[in-house]
């Protein structure tokens, strides 16, 4: 289900007492603490599929007829497991100036809503609103960042896994002095 002009019939919701809907808001506030905790490479490891899709588009104040405003070709993060990876990898070195001293992060995922996904029983379509809040060194004014995020994820050997992340954020213009944060 992608943000554009086009109407969508989404299927029903999953309940709160279903499993499923119960696996993926533990996913959710897994992948949080592990990504607040600056555990980044747990986080690719455990809870990213090698087939992820990591994508937020770039966004235009356009008008109500025209869409929502993203676009579809162009990105602000278009990535892959293996630009993840270098990421990742460039954040554990000490040529990480940007983010040594590291910023304070805090994810806060809300809203979440859980449907079956098109694929099968081993995938879950899940929409969630996103807050980030990020501080800088001595910083007295945080940065914040907030969206929606359209996931799904797979079971890959019995555990779920992020398979496609696209987050449509709600600024046309991201003010961070850089970019080494994940949603």
């Amino acid at each position: 289900m992608a943000y554009g002009s086009e109407t969508v019939v989404a299927p029903r919701a999953l309940r709160v007492d279903d499993s499923r809907y119960v696996d993926a808001v533990d996913f959710l506030h897994s992948e949080a603490e592990l990504l607040d905790d600056l555990e980044e490479r747990r986080w690719l490891s455990e809870l990213v599929s090698p087939d992820i899709v990591y994508q937020v588009p770039v966004r235009e104040t356009v008008e109500r007829a025209r869409g929502r405003g993203f676009s579809a070709t162009t990105f602000h993060l278009d990535e892959t497991w293996g630009s993840l990876d270098s990421r990742v990898t460039r954040g554990e070195t000490k040529y990480a100036w940007a983010e040594d001293p590291p910023s304070r992060v805090r994810h806060f995922v809300t809203n979440i809503r859980v449907r079956p996904h098109e694929a099968g029983d081993d995938h879950l379509e899940v929409r969630s609103n996103i807050l980030i809040f990020r501080t800088r060194q001595e910083q007295t004014t945080p940065q914040l960042l907030s969206g929606e995020r359209h996931d799904v994820l797979r079971r890959e050997d019995g555990r779920w896994r992020l398979l496609r992340r696209v987050a449509y954020l709600d600024l046309t213009v991201i003010g961070t002095h850089n970019f080494s944060l994940f949603f």
